[in-house]
């Protein structure tokens, strides 16, 4: 039988990233032939690469080959012209039965969840999700079942995708740049939910009633979602919490990265004040420690008072300057801004402003102790931290 995409030739540009590694590694899978340019080397291409797939790396966006098809990561859009990454996955979500899930928090983990179950349950998914998922060998795979795919309402792209069943784990204002209101945001779901056949709404079904193989009240609620989708997709509720119970999360979700002299260091994908709160209780019982790294201009900009008060329930915090990602500089939006919002929810909290990620680690590591959790916590790419933690902190 044929491949779905035999024939086709697909020039990924930005393939370095944990969505278009993921779709290369799939259309590759499912008989394209692929490669593509990036501007950095990324932890994700290493399985990009293990593939056979060609990746050229250097400081200017390349075109595709004549007679390539083009498919341009968000990132590259208007330097490089082709198809972009949401018209790719909106023809994929259509070549398979598919569960797309989306929200503002979480979507990552839940399609894990989601992956993991039927891949342990032998029913052969494909996946294509934002993180690198360690018991599934990475962050996509072409199987025979089930779909899985994370998607992102960022760009409000989410729409187009026209799954089997969707989830929405919640509802929240997370990207400033594209939506003025959180009331925006619902009608974007809302709309999108409309034309589905079977939804799952995570906001309904509270949370599991004890932790799965991951810990947190948010994990639990993760967790909800995913049983509700996979119970639409005819698992039963008993066999999907028995697989669910052996999931131990996706990369940078509190993952674990090492513990010296008595100091645990972890890392944490968590960017929105709602998350980063969600972390912190979850890592509760030991003295919090915690190097932040405001992500985008905007974001930080519009959220500067909340991200301090949920940093406050650290008792040490350290915050980076802004990692840009797509976004230009604001003149008067830094990091500063988040101290200020922390220094004015904890007066005399130890805080420092530490505009390079490296001062970061240097400040937390002076003050921790045996017994301590020292926590990297954003979207960027804070967790460049975690060897210096771990070698300042030897003895």
């Amino acid at each position: 039988m044929a491949s779905p995409l035999d024939g086709r030739r697909l020039w990924f540009v930005g393939i370095g990233g944990a969505g278009l590694s993921g779709y290369a590694l799939l259309a590759q899978a499912w008989g394209a032939a692929v490669a593509g340019w990036d501007r950095y080397d990324t932890p994700y291409l290493e399985n990009v690469r293990a593939a056979g797939i060609p990746v050229t790396i250097s400081d200017s966006p390349q075109s595709a080959p004549e007679g390539w098809e083009a498919v341009v990561s968000t990132a590259f859009q208007g330097q490089v012209s082709g198809r972009s990454r949401a018209e790719l996955l909106a023809e994929l979500v259509t070549l398979q039965d598919s569960i797309v899930v989306a929200g503002a928090h979480g979507k990552t983990t839940t399609a894990a969840m989601i992956a993991f179950v039927l891949d342990r349950l032998g029913l052969d998914p494909a996946f294509l999700i934002g993180g690198d998922v360690p018991q599934l060998g990475g962050n996509a795979r072409a199987g025979t079942g089930w779909l899985v795919v994370e998607g992102d309402e960022s760009d409000r792209t989410i729409s187009h995708l026209r799954p089997k069943i969707a989830v929405v784990t919640n509802v929240d204002l997370d990207h400033h740049a594209e939506f003025g209101s959180r009331a925006e945001v619902e009608e974007l779901f809302e709309k999108w939910l409309a034309k589905v056949p079977l939804v799952v709404r995570g906001e309904e079904l509270g949370a599991l009633a004890s932790d799965v193989g991951v810990i947190g009240e948010h994990n639990r609620r993760n967790g909800a979602s995913a049983v509700a989708a996979l119970d639409l997709a005819g698992i039963t509720r008993g066999d999907a919490l028995s697989k669910l119970m052996l999931f131990t999360g996706v990369g940078r979700r509190l993952e674990v990265r090492g513990e010296v002299g008595g100091v645990l260091v972890m890392d944490d994908y968590a960017h929105h004040p709602a998350e980063i709160a969600a972390t912190l209780s979850a890592a509760q019982g030991r003295r919090l420690l915690v190097l932040f790294q405001p992500h985008l201009f905007s974001r930080t900009r519009h959220l500067a008072a909340e991200l301090g008060q949920a940093l406050a329930a650290a008792e040490v915090v350290a915050v980076t300057d802004i990692y840009p990602a797509r976004e230009e500089p604001v003149e008067g939006v830094t990091g500063k801004l988040v101290v200020d919002a922390l220094l004015e929810t904890r007066p005399g909290m130890p805080v420092g402003w530490t505009p390079s990620i490296e001062d970061g680690a240097r400040f937390l590591t002076r003050r921790a102790r045996a017994g301590d959790v020292v926590l990297t916590i954003g979207a960027g790419d804070v967790d460049r931290a975690v060897p210096l933690l771990l070698q300042e902190l030897s003895p």
